[in-house]
């Protein structure tokens, strides 16, 4: 039955249950339900005379008529029957033409009238049309997926059965989700017009969980070392990031075969799961799921031979070669391994499609599993040509310009591995890039398909953040990585921050005049103000302008070394707040430090450098293995106003060690040296710290000088130094040698992690930053004597010092005074008595003035850091792809450091780049 309530208009509308049979569909009521209400016959009752048939009775149709058609034209409705003027009927027929009226789904009712005299009238009532499709309640499954799968749209025909059918896909679309407990009830709104609107209720329920995992039949292999091999994860705190902790029927089946792996690996080649069945808890919010094992008995290896049917192959050789022996436990993956292995061999030797089968000869008795690899004859493969697809943008001889392998070589698998993993790391396309193998146009012929995959290489930035180095930060940049399609980059930036200022424009040709040839050029203008700290307050000590260019050629020598030149000319203008460091227009040392005035000026810089490179990484994006190796060396003097030598060499290694741990270690160092004699200027020296460094703040390591004030009154004894590292002025050197070294390895999480873009490593770094002069340090104070001239000292025994008074002068070398009294009170002039303003005007007045100082209260200078000693810190890092830009926050601790250094714990950026 349909119950319905007719709304009177579009705006007014009343819900009523839609088909009470729908809502439980599939669900039928048991036969016996009506059988059983009948009473049983007895057994000894004789069976009565079957009735006498009564023949049908068979009349004429004289006239057909349909009424109630409002849509449907009446010819319509009598092709789904088979009566027609003029044939005959009878009861039977005019049961099946209401049964076909039915069935087409077009119509609600059918009743058939006339049928005593031939005259029959089909009354009908039409089944509505849907003006428009509503969910309601539906927050984790959102409308537009809904509607790709149910077949109920605005303006078809409303009907029972495509209801149903609806409301089960929409089940089971919740039911891949987890949410068991979904349940969608159906109602209409009767509008006018014979339309309704249809509105599926949802209730969502709560994802349901995998409440706890049983596993019977192990005895090997606790429930914990089992569970742990397996995809699908129990609901807990620990896996509260993971999207495997509800169930999914698919992963069932998956983690029955990483079991089966497991076994198969730990040489238990005839374990089997025996059944694994999900039962879903009575308030269908959890699953708990059994699995029942047969473990079996541990098998080792037997005799492992290698029979080859390609004669240039030495059975004997191959077999010592291979990493599985005799007596070593059984592992199925160590077989896979194998297999791979002398598929790559004969690969290396030109046989693309040497087919490597191993033969297990099973001993039940002694427990072993023998092997014999045995290799068919194949015929040496030739590379008939290369295919490249799906680039769209990108030239074909971007990518071909990358392949190791052109067409007529002879195949060798390493090269092609080579080929895929330089494709790779151009990071023009989507990442897992393989190159196919397809059989040629003879037996020894190979095609290689290189189907790619383009991604966005442009790169449009518009962004603010906050560093713990910079602060605020506003950046806006253009890059384009593919520039014409042609592997070229260029690229312009602008950064602004509190603390720097820069503009750079770049342009790279990775192949000049199509030759293997790279040349790179940049112009920039970087405006970057070094600071200090005191207390929580950042001082800006000195500011560099560097405004120039630097162009960079590179000339591959081989495979993997690579040959790099650049030149670099900038001018440097460094210079020093004059109000606060300066005294009389010139540089004051007891301000500024000796080692800031000594940096002031403008000077042109001219380098020359070379550097040789070795780089064996699979990808330069975000390596998981391979090496990367770089010595460099340049000279500044040839022309401009420094000179210097410098070098620097860094390295990498990294390890991919399955399961998607990666170890790495890292490490770099370098040196440089004056070519004049003098001191290496306070700017082209090395820095370390943050955020190279973590565990120490940005230049918090190396050679320093830390200016300690004085507290108390001299003339009560009371002097004393302020200790308190909040206190202390840090004014980083740098340092003429340094190095540096990190072990790290990242760690894989779950999917659910993963989506989320989250990548976390432990580290060690060790490192440090020393070799310069000693600078010079102002200690220089007059210390206190009393009336008869004898010196003062302080309660702890240090000397008291009084401050430190310097006379002021004019631009003409006059002492400057303040005038005392008068309308020109408190002004400077050069006159001892009354006031001039000019250094040639007359004196005029009678004020007799005082003459003019500047002080600078007493302070201790000590230098430290400067040792070539190890700074070691461990730590743990994030990075994280976040909707508002990548960040990472490192948390680090220095455990050894030096006297001087600057720790500090926790350092992160977002918004920029890391």
């Amino acid at each position: 039955m349909v119950t319905a309530i007719k709304a009177s208009n579009l705006g007014a509308r009343a819900t009523a249950t839609l088909l009470a049979g729908t809502i439980l569909s599939g669900v039928v009521a048991p036969a016996e339900a009506q059988t059983a209400a009948k009473p049983a016959a007895p057994a000894t009752q004789p069976q009565a005379a079957p009735a006498p048939v009564t023949p049908a009775v068979v009349r004429t149709i004289k006239s057909l008529r349909v009424e109630g058609s409002q849509r449907i034209e009446p010819e319509t409705v009598l092709s789904y029957t088979r009566l027609r003027v003029g044939d005959s009927y009878t009861n039977e027929t005019i049961d099946q033409a209401i049964k076909d009226l039915l069935a087409s789904e077009l119509l609600a009712d059918v009743a058939i009238e006339g049928v005593e005299d031939g005259n029959l009238v089909l009354r009908i009532r039409e089944n509505p049309v849907i003006n428009r499709v509503v969910f309601e309640g539906n927050k984790r499954l959102k409308q537009d997926k809904i509607d790709k799968e149910i077949k109920l749209k605005p303006r078809q025909i409303f009907t029972r059965t495509a209801v149903r059918a609806d409301i089960a896909r929409i089940i089971e679309l919740y039911r891949r989700q987890g949410r068991f407990a979904a349940r969608v009830e159906p109602k209409m709104v009767s509008l006018d017009q014979n339309r309704v609107d249809v509105i599926f209720e949802i209730h969502e329920g709560a994802k349901s969980k995998v409440r706890q995992i049983n596993i019977i039949g192990n005895e090997v292999f606790g429930d914990k070392k089992l569970r742990a091999q397996m995809a699908t994860k129990v609901a807990s705190f620990s896996h509260f990031l993971s999207s495997n902790t509800s169930y999914d029927q698919d992963r069932l089946a998956y983690d029955q075969q990483k079991l089966r792996q497991f076994y198969l690996t730990e040489g238990y080649a005839d374990f089997r799961v025996i059944s694994a069945v999900a039962e879903l808890t009575p308030d269908k919010k959890d699953f708990i799921i059994t699995y029942v094992v047969e473990e079996g008995p541990r098998y080792k290896f037997g005799p492992v031979t290698v029979d080859s049917a390609i004669r240039d192959f030495d059975d004997k050789k191959l077999a010592a070669a291979l990493p599985i022996k005799e007596g070593q436990w059984y592992n199925a993956k160590a077989v896979e391994d194998t297999v791979e292995q002398l598929s790559e061999t004969a690969g290396l030797f030109g046989y693309a499609f040497a087919d490597v089968r191993p033969d297990f000869q099973r001993n039940k008795d002694a427990l072993t599993m023998s092997m014999n690899f045995h290799i068919g004859e194949a015929n040496r493969t030739y590379i008939e040509r290369v295919d490249i697809t799906g680039n769209r943008q990108t030239q074909d001889k971007v990518i071909r310009r990358e392949m190791r392998v052109a067409e007529g070589d002879a195949f060798n698998t390493f090269l092609v591995k080579r080929s895929q993993d330089r494709i790779n790391s151009l990071g023009y396309f989507q990442d897992k890039f393989e190159i196919e193998r397809k059989e040629g146009s003879a037996p020894d012929r190979i095609v290689l398909g290189a189907n790619v995959e383009e991604k966005p290489n442009g790169e449009l930035t518009l962004s603010a953040g906050f560093s713990s180095l910079e602060r605020f930060i506003l950046q806006a940049s253009i890059r384009q990585r593919n520039f014409r399609g042609m592997g070229q980059t260029a690229s312009i930036s602008a950064d602004y921050s509190s603390y720097s200022k820069s503009v750079e424009l770049g342009f790279t040709e990775p192949y000049l005049f199509d030759s293997n040839i790279a040349l790179g050029a940049t112009i920039f203008r970087r405006d970057y103000n070094s600071f200090n700290y005191l207390g929580t307050n950042r001082n800006t000590t000195y500011r560099q302008v560097s405004t120039g260019f630097q162009l960079v050629a590179g000339l591959p020598l081989t495979e993997y070394w690579t040959l790099s030149g650049r030149y670099y000319l900038a001018k440097d203008d460094v210079t020093l707040d004059q109000s606060t460091f300066y005294t009389n227009g010139q540089c004051d040392p007891f301000k500024a430090g000796r080692y800031y005035c000594e940096a002031v000026g403008n000077r042109l810089t001219s380098l020359v450098g070379l550097s040789l490179i070795y780089d064996s990484l699979n990808s330069r994006l975000r390596p998981t293995r391979g090496q990367r190796i770089s010595f460099g060396a340049d000279v500044a003097g040839l022309g401009g106003d420094v000179h210097y030598v410098r070098g620097r060499v860094d390295g990498a290694k990294y390890w991919g060690l399955g399961s998607g741990f990666v170890f790495s270690v890292t490490g770099e160092g370098g040196v440089i040296k004056s070519l004049d004699g003098t001191e290496v200027r306070i700017t082209d020296r090395f820095y370390l710290g943050e955020p190279q460094f973590r565990g120490f703040d940005i230049r918090g390591v190396g050679p320093r000088v830390q200016r300690y004030q004085y507290s108390g009154d001299p003339t009560a004894g009371t002097q004393a130094l302020i200790t308190d590292r909040d206190q202390v002025i840090d004014d980083a050197l740098g340092g003429k040698a340094y190095y540096l070294t990190k072990a790290e390895l990242e760690l894989p999480l779950g999917s659910g992690a993963a989506e989320l873009g989250l990548r976390p490593s432990i580290y060690v770094q060790m490192g440090s930053l020393f070799s310069i002069r000693q600078p010079t340090t102002n200690n220089y104070f007059t210390q206190a004597t009393d009336a008869s001239g004898k010196k003062l000292f302080n309660a702890d025994g240090s000397p008291t010092l009084l401050v430190k008074q310097d006379a002021v002068f004019d631009s003409a070398g006059n002492p400057l005074y303040t005038v005392s009294s008068g309308t020109n009170s408190g002004l400077l002039t050069r006159c001892t008595v009354g006031y001039a303003a000019g250094t040639t005007d007359s004196c005029v007045g009678t004020s007799v003035n005082t003459q003019y100082f500047t002080s600078t209260s007493p302070f201790y200078e000590a230098y430290r850091g400067s040792t070539a000693s190890p700074r070691i810190s461990v730590g743990v890092g994030v990075n994280w792809n976040s909707p508002f830009g990548p960040l990472r926050i490192d948390l680090a601790k220095a455990i050894v450091s030096q006297p001087g250094d600057d720790k500090k714990l926790i350092t992160f950026n977002v918004g920029t780049q890391f």
